[in-house]
């Protein structure tokens, strides 16, 4: 039997961080059960968490090649940690095992996932009747049993499964692709996809842990649901990427809208790379005083996905918006909703500083990170900082509101395509602006004017045909404003410049000169 995981990344901790995984040299039955109960109680909401028999630890490393088990000891530990699931944790838990040759030595791999009837509680010693129970967690590296405050909040996650981890009862085993579930094996180069053909749609299921229930009424759960079925959004409304385009700026006619559904592994990456082709811009720049060029990209590609999966990773499946990334020529935005959880403050997010303490969605974090779209551990918003500081591009801004309703990730446009792109939207507008529209704007070049200074400057007499030629057409554009727009039949009233305006004024006079 293997695991839904490949041994190698478990090994070496390439996607799974080294305090979801414990090391044992040996076998020792109380150790392993206190383990075993401090995982299932997930305590943090970060998946579980494996035991590897039979690999000793050095500074929370594995030491290789491995001490190994004798091959005679598999059978009795299996049938001990089936006896321990039923006699010395309540309630009940079984973790699922698997045995694997690693270096010509034989060792037990106990998969841990997050328990679906937590918390759970475990004998503190075994062989004596009289012994207490206590629960268990995680703390870093090392299991502890908890006390005090941690026990009183491992209490109160009792009624609090994750939603990517309920049973979807309004689905069956047959709303999940054996295909897809191959394919996700295949990928992350797991063991588990040679016998993966040769089971049934329950057992690969229970294998990856994303079916759950009684045997006589088993049912997917969420997670399986959201990677493993081609159109999840049937359970799970506006489970998709909007990227749109606004060409023009948000308040132009023009936009280019892109959607993304499917499978959340697949949309996340195919949203990411459409991003990259279409959008995505390199520059290079000779200084004269220097022989290295300098190169830099209009929105690093290592940002967007970093704030893509983000998204994905934190969103909340029960509220019906789409993520959405809008792009225009001053900024890269990606939204999504809700907001993060109200611990967390703003001010640290922008630093960098900000550590969830507990993740909405367990799973889909945990296959993420399988899939390499991830590292989890409140590690993408102190990437996104560094790579847009490497990229030599303005700091990024996460905004989020009082209620945490949302949540808001701005990459501004760096700074060398800035001057292309306000000098692309002049042309465009240039072009667009009339006879009419230009006068009025020199006549504004100097100081606001009412409506009456316009007429006198600009030698008109029919006040209609001012608004309608003139000032109306300036105003939709953007190129002028109102001194009080609160007031804007204020006999004071005035007209002014916006930057729009002048930049195109300013286009003007160079195409004449």
């Amino acid at each position: 039997m293997h695991l839904p995981i490949s041994l190698d990344s478990l090994l070496h901790h390439r996607t799974i961080e080294s305090e979801r995984v414990e090391y044992k040299a040996g076998w020792n039955p109380e150790a392993v059960l206190h383990s075993i109960c401090a995982f299932a109680n997930d305590f943090h909401n970060l998946g579980g968490g494996y035991v590897v028999v039979g690999v000793e630890e050095l500074n929370g490393q594995p030491v290789l090649p491995p001490a190994g088990l004798p091959p005679e000891q598999i059978d009795s530990i299996q049938k001990a940690l089936l006896n321990l699931g039923n006699a010395a944790i309540q309630p009940t838990y079984h973790p699922l095992t698997a045995t694997y040759d690693v270096q010509g030595k034989l060792i037990l791999v106990l998969w841990v996932p997050g328990g679906e009837t937590r918390p759970y509680k475990a004998r503190t010693r075994l062989g004596e009747k009289q012994a207490d129970w206590a629960f268990y967690l995680r703390k870093h590296t090392s299991t502890v049993r908890a006390k005090g405050a941690d026990e009183r909040e491992l209490l109160s996650l009792a009624a609090t499964v994750p939603f990517d981890d309920r049973y979807q009862q309004g689905a069956s085993l047959t709303d999940l692709s054996p295909h897809l579930m191959r394919e996700f094996l295949q990928e992350i180069g797991s063991e588990l996809v040679a016998e993966a053909s040769a089971l049934d749609i329950e057992s690969l299921g229970r294998r990856m842990n994303v079916v759950g229930g009684p045997a006589e009424m088993a049912f997917p759960k969420n997670v399986g649901l959201l990677f493993f079925n081609d159109y999840p959004e049937q359970f799970f409304p506006a489970t998709q990427i909007d990227v749109v385009y606004f060409p023009d700026g948000p308040g132009g006619d023009r936009f280019e809208e892109k959607e993304f559904r499917g499978p959340l592994g697949r949309i996340t990456r195919d949203a990411v790379d459409y991003i990259a082709r279409h959008y995505l811009k390199e520059t290079v720049v000779k200084h004269p005083d220097r022989p290295q060029a300098e190169r830099f990209w209009n929105y690093p590609l290592a940002a967007i996905e970093e704030a893509v999966v983000n998204a994905v990773y934190h969103r909340s499946y029960e509220i019906r918006e789409p993520i959405e990334v809008r792009i225009t020529q001053e900024e890269l935005l990606v939204l999504s909703f809700p907001g993060p959880d109200r611990s967390i403050r703003i001010e640290d997010l922008q630093a960098g500083r900000a550590v969830s303490r507990r993740y909405r969605n367990r799973r889909i974090g945990e296959f993420l990170k399988e899939l390499d779209l991830t590292e989890g551990r409140s590690t993408g918003i102190p990437k996104i900082l560094r790579v847009m500081q490497a990229n030599g591009s303005p700091t990024p801004v996460f905004e989020s509101d009082e209620e945490r309703s949302s949540f808001l990730i701005r990459l501004p446009l760096h700074e060398g395509f800035a001057e292309d792109a306000v000098q692309q939207v002049t042309e465009q507008v240039t072009e667009q602006v009339t006879e009419q529209v230009m006068r009025l704007l020199a006549a504004l070049q100097a100081a606001p004017l009412g409506s009456k200074g316009l007429l006198s400057t600009l030698k008109l007499s029919h006040r209609p045909t001012f608004i309608q030629n003139y000032l109306q057409p300036a105003l939709e554009a953007g190129l002028v404003e109102m001194t009080q727009p609160d007031s804007p039949r204020s006999p004071t009233q005035k007209y002014r410049l916006t930057d729009k305006g002048k930049a195109v004024q300013q286009a003007t006079r160079k195409n004449k000169a």
